[in-house]
């Protein structure tokens, strides 16, 4: 048996590109191609009978980036394709079909299972919905309505409280899903239950309201939890709950905390008195131990989960490695992400309607864009093409591309201004949002009795 194809000499199969090096030179390519400054190039839903009605809460690419999901306060899922009869845009996407999910609240993430046509949707109404959709691609009937049925196969009531986000597992069937009632849970298709009475344990359940998830598929054992608590915690499900974790916060746990994530303790009295709260968690695709967290009313922390913690005791806490300064993250949830074919860059929304973009290593900002009339919540990198996503408070999605000419709706020109503007408005809006927190709790809870060293909200975790 020869070493080389047949039918080819040998010299010239020593020639032929690897998948190794055919994969560099495409990230190389799709490198230099972030380097540049991005552009609007569509605009997603600006007519009636495609688009959302309310604000658009949910992004997510699926089928390997041939479909763009949306998702709303107006409860249905869009559904957007290229349509390759276009000629008159870069990125002709067009609604391909909606799923009018019957929700009965905002619609807070749409994700596609992966190997299926299935789509998993979570709301304010405590449930998590399961379609199936077929193979949906290309334009649709006039009016964007998709020919499949609408009634979930799946209606999963396991929460409590509101469910905030979706992690696929690498499973047609298997995924994660967080809530405000403090817990993670994992769902498997397969199998069937009663809710309420059968659910399966939750893998985390903590004492205060939980909003982000995040998993990397380099480490699909680990995921990282954030919300209303000055942490974001790092779970391992190698690792089954011990015994020296207490009962009141572990007493279901099917995994266990590892590390948290902290920032340094803030030193003006008015950030002392900001909010504890992380409204956005992610995990590099491309390095599984890094960690990013937008806090709210505060900047975007970079973490290594591999860092040694600080100190040494029960609850090791591991400090930032990097943060990223300009954008303003008060008034609603603002997810955060990476961008780039290696994750380059850091990007995140802002209250003014722009979203930010950092180089990843240095913490240098990259780059300003107007993205919405009003707020930027979500920011999604296509998985293959130099191609971005961004949606909000407007009822429209936008697409962003690199451009060689000057771009249109960068903002990096009025850098400074706007930088200035957000520190100074973060800081008095943060107060305020604080105080009226605090009338809230003390309305709810009648006296507090708050624990001297204040760490209620901390959970313990072992040492690695």
């Amino acid at each position: 048996m020869t070493s080389h194809a047949a039918g080819l000499p040998l010299t010239l199969t020593q020639n032929l590109p690897s998948l190794k090096r055919s994969s560099c030179f495409r990230n190389d390519c799709l490198a230099s191609l972030f380097r540049r400054p991005l552009d609007r190039v569509n605009v997603l839903g600006d007519d009636e009978t495609e688009g959302h009605t309310g604000c658009v809460n949910a992004l997510s690419w699926a089928h390997d980036g041939e479909l763009l999901l949306s998702g709303g306060d107006d409860t249905t899922v869009r559904i957007w394709s290229m349509d390759p009869t276009a000629s008159d845009a870069e990125y002709p996407f067009v609604c391909c079909a909606v799923i009018h999910t019957g929700h009965r609240a905002n619609i807070f993430n749409a994700r596609m299972l992966p190997h299926s046509s299935r789509i998993a949707t979570v709301a304010g109404d405590k449930q998590v919905l399961v379609f199936d959709i077929g193979q949906v691609h290309g334009p649709s009937v006039p009016g964007c309505e998709g020919r499949y049925s609408e009634t979930p196969t799946h209606t999963l009531r396991c929460h409590e409280d509101r469910v905030k986000r979706i992690v696929p597992e690498d499973s047609p069937d298997v995924f994660l899903t967080v809530s405000e009632d403090g817990t993670v849970r994992q769902h498997d298709l397969r199998t069937s239950h009663s809710c309420h009475t059968g659910c399966p344990a939750p893998l985390v359940q903590v004492d205060f309201e939980l909003s982000s998830l995040a998993m990397s598929p380099l480490t699909p054992y680990q995921f990282v939890v954030a919300g209303d608590s000055g942490y974001g915690y790092l779970f391992d499900r190698r690792h089954l709950q011990t015994t020296s974790q207490p009962s009141s916060v572990f007493s279901t746990d099917l995994t266990t905390c590892v590390r948290r994530f902290g920032r340094p303790e803030p030193t003006d009295d008015a950030d002392n008195r900001r909010r504890q709260h992380i409204t956005g968690a992610r995990m590099s695709s491309h390095a599984g131990d890094e960690v990013l967290l937008a806090y709210n009313g505060d900047v975007v922390y970079r973490y290594s989960a591999l860092g040694v913690p600080q100190e040494e005791k029960d609850t090791p806490i591991i400090m930032p490695i990097q943060k990223y300064v300009g954008a303003q993250n008060v008034d609603t949830v603002k997810d955060v992400n990476f961008l780039g074919p290696s994750d380059e860059y850091v990007t995140v929304g802002s209250d003014d309607g722009n979203f930010f973009v950092w180089n990843k290593e240095s913490g240098s900002l990259h780059g300003i864009y107007e993205g919405d009339g009003s707020v930027v919540n979500v920011i999604e990198g296509h998985p293959h093409l130099p191609l971005v996503a961004v949606s909000g408070i407007d009822t429209t999605v936008k697409l962003f591309a690199p451009t060689d000419e000057k771009s249109e709706f960068s903002r990096m020109d009025n850098a400074e201004a706007i930088i200035e503007r957000n520190q100074r408005s973060r800081s008095i809006r943060s107060i305020r949002s604080v105080d009226m927190a605090a009338l809230m709790q003390l309305y709810e809870a009648g006296q507090v009795r708050v624990s001297v060293d204040g760490d209620s909200d901390v959970i313990p975790c072992r040492s690695q």
